[in-house]
């Protein structure tokens, strides 16, 4: 097949993951007899210092034209002062808005030869896989921002329909798993979460009654995800929770870096990118893990160009890989760590 990538290395160990997956794709290309054409855009405070936007026209542009978006991370300190008007944020937030990709899936399975690497007990993390679906496009994020001299707000706005939506993208997804959907929200406080509560359970009975539905409010599903992840199958929770509560889930693979996710509309063009941010503070050191991004490239072989065994076999390789030591510094732990490259040729060797 043929299919047109636009790639977004962005900031920080952006470039350096990205790299690892631009391999990857190529590679599996190649083998496969596909061809797919990559195109780099600048993205995020990259962006910035090139046009001062975050998200130049040609960069959204490539993406609107694309099948998919690999994205690698963006942010930093260069870009962060509390006074700055232009933030690499307002272009991920902008771009995920013109796609129109509203549901933000984040697998977090747990690899048995890393049971170590977390900080809870062993016999909590065993068989843990589970499925965040954070929605993606609206809430606090999107609301109307005011600040003076005295104050700040954030509105938090949800229609029936944005809550509908991705409920329904939950409940597949739990279909064809254990078929078992947490809800996650605030019920007891907000009004927003108690709308959410409502649709989500008339949506349930209504259209999905062989799926076994759970109401949870956030606070006790950010304790329970420490306390018995393994009981967990498919979540889904409004935009700033799910922004939370996937981070700590990502510690129960053992790092952030191992995590993928992918950004789904009604269509088949996703935005897919590693859960971790641009890390400053390792940039260009070159021990970035890459597992994120590569299962990302898994997520968008799987998701927009429906090339299921390639994906599969990329998920089997960074398994693999990890099975064989090829540990970043984040997950190595005692073991002689491995450098982003090396991680990288650990998954292509077993292609």
């Amino acid at each position: 097949m043929k299919a047109h990538i636009a790639v977004l290395p962005g900031d920080g160990i952006g470039p350096e993951v990205i790299a690892e997956g631009v391999r990857c794709l190529r590679a599996i290309g190649q083998r496969h007899g596909h061809s797919f054409t990559l195109t780099e855009l600048p993205f995020g405070g990259a962006a910035i210092d090139l046009t001062g936007n975050p998200l130049p026209e040609a960069t959204l542009s490539g993406c609107l034209s694309a099948e998919a978006v690999l994205l690698g991370a963006i942010g930093g300190p260069k870009w962060s002062a509390p006074e700055a008007k232009v933030r690499p944020e307002q272009g991920l937030l902008a771009l995920r808005r013109a796609l129109g990709v509203y549901a933000n899936l984040r697998p977090v399975k747990v690899h048995p030869a890393l049971l170590g690497a977390s900080t809870l007990k062993s016999e909590v993390l065993e068989g843990v896989d589970l499925i965040f679906v954070r929605e993606l496009t609206g809430g606090i994020y999107f609301g109307e921002k005011r600040r003076d001299a005295d104050s700040a707000s954030d509105l938090c706005t949800y229609t029936v329909a944005e809550i509908e939506r991705i409920v329904r993208a939950a409940a597949r997804l739990a279909e064809q798993r254990r078929g078992k959907l947490v809800s996650i929200d605030k019920s007891n406080v907000l009004e927003t979460s108690r709308l959410w509560r409502q649709v989500t359970t008339r949506v349930m009975r209504e259209e999905f009654p062989q799926v076994a539905l759970e109401h949870m409010l956030v606070d006790a599903a950010a304790m329970h995800l420490i306390r018995r992840p393994r009981d967990f199958d498919v979540l889904v929770t409004e935009n700033m929770f799910g922004d939370i509560l996937t981070d700590e889930a990502s510690m129960l693979a053992g790092s952030l870096g191992l995590l993928p996710s992918a950004s789904l509309g009604d269509g088949q063009r996703g935005l897919y990118e590693p859960i971790h941010g641009s890390a400053p503070d390792i940039a260009g050191r070159g021990i970035a893990n890459p597992y994120g991004t590569l299962l990302s490239v898994a997520l968008l072989l799987r998701h927009s160009l429906g090339l299921t065994a390639e994906a599969d076999s990329l998920e089997a390789a960074v398994a693999q890989a990890i099975s064989a030591a090829a540990l970043t510094p984040d997950i190595a732990g005692d073991a002689r760590p491995v450098s982003t490259r090396e991680a990288g040729e650990a998954v292509l060797s077993r292609l």
